[in-house]
C-alpha cells in the first residue's frame, strides 16, 4: 500500500471553482474528521488548484485561502490552469483576457464587482479596472504558488503528469493541463498522483492516481481525500444546485 511520509496527515481538496459555501463546509468537516483521530505530528491541507472561476464566490475563496496561508504554513495551495489563465489575462493582451472570460473568468470578476466586458469597452481599460479591483498582494501570492508537492508515495498536482516522464522532469504545461494521456494510463508514475482538473461523479481511486474533482461549481459536491500513513478516506460535502 502507498503511504504518506511518517507522521503526515493530509487532506487534499478538489477543484473549488468559486464555491466558497462548499469550501467552508468542507473545512469544517475536515476539522471534525481530524478531531476524531489521535493527534497528528503534521497536519496538512492541500488545495489542488482551480480555486477561482465558474462559481460565484471566487473573491471570497481567495480571501479565505490567502488568510489561512498567512496563519498556517501547512495550508498548501497549488496552482491550477484557471489561476494561470487569470494571471495571463491580467498581465497580457486582450486575447488572453477574452480566453479567460470565456472559461469562467467573468464569474471571478463579477465576484470583485466588475461588470461584464461589453463589445464597446476598451479591453485594456477593462483589464486595468480589473487589476485595480483585485488586491495586489493576492496576485503576488498567486504568482508564487507551487505546481506540486509530495509526501511519501503521494504526489499532488493539479492536472496530472506525462506518463513515462520522471516526476522531477515534468513540465509546467502538462502539470496544469494534461488529460487524456494521463487519465488513460495504467503505468506507475513513480508515486500515486492526487489530482483535480478532470471531473468525475465521485472521487476516482485508481492504483496509480486519485482524481478528486467532483465538479463543485456544477454538481454542488466538493470532495477531499484523507491520507495518513497507509490509511485513506473520502470526505464530501454538498448543497442542492
Amino acid at each position: 500500500m502507498p503511504s504518506t511520509d511518517s507522521g503526515d496527515r493530509i487532506y487534499a481538496i478538489g477543484d473549488i471553482h468559486g464555491r466558497y459555501d462548499l469550501l467552508q463546509m468542507l473545512i469544517a468537516r475536515i476539522g471534525e474528521h481530524s478531531a476524531s483521530l489521535p493527534p497528528a505530528r503534521s497536519l496538512y491541507v492541500v488545495l489542488i488548484g482551480d480555486v477561482v472561476d465558474r462559481g460565484p464566490q471566487s473573491a471570497e475563496v481567495l480571501a479565505m485561502l490567502y488568510g489561512l496561508q498567512r496563519q498556517n504554513s501547512r495550508v498548501i495551495v497549488l496552482l491550477g490552469n484557471h489561476e494561470e489563465a487569470m494571471l495571463q489575462a491580467l498581465d497580457g493582451d486582450p486575447d488572453a483576457l477574452r480566453r479567460w472570460l470565456a472559461v469562467g473568468g467573468d464569474a471571478t470578476l463579477a465576484s470583485f464587482g466588475i461588470a461584464p466586458l461589453r463589445t464597446d469597452d476598451d479591453p485594456r481599460d477593462y483589464m486595468n479596472g480589473a487589476r485595480r479591483a483585485i488586491p495586489r498582494q493576492w496576485l503576488a501570492w498567486l504568482r508564487q504558488l507551487p505546481l506540486s508537492v509530495q509526501s511519501g508515495d503521494y504526489y499532488f498536482v493539479h492536472a496530472g503528469v506525462r506518463p513515462g516522464v520522471a516526476l522531477a522532469r515534468q513540465v509546467r504545461d502538462d502539470m496544469l493541463w494534461i488529460r487524456g494521456e494521463f487519465l488513460r494510463s495504467e503505468r506507475d508514475f513513480g508515486a500515486v498522483v492526487v489530482h483535480g482538473h478532470s471531473i468525475t461523479p465521485d472521487v476516482d481511486v485508481r492504483e496509480n492516481r486519485i482524481g478528486i474533482d467532483t465538479g463543485a461549481y456544477r454538481t454542488g459536491v466538493l470532495s477531499a481525500v484523507y491520507l495518513e500513513g497507509e490509511k485513506r478516506d473520502i470526505l464530501a460535502v454538498s448543497l442542492p444546485m
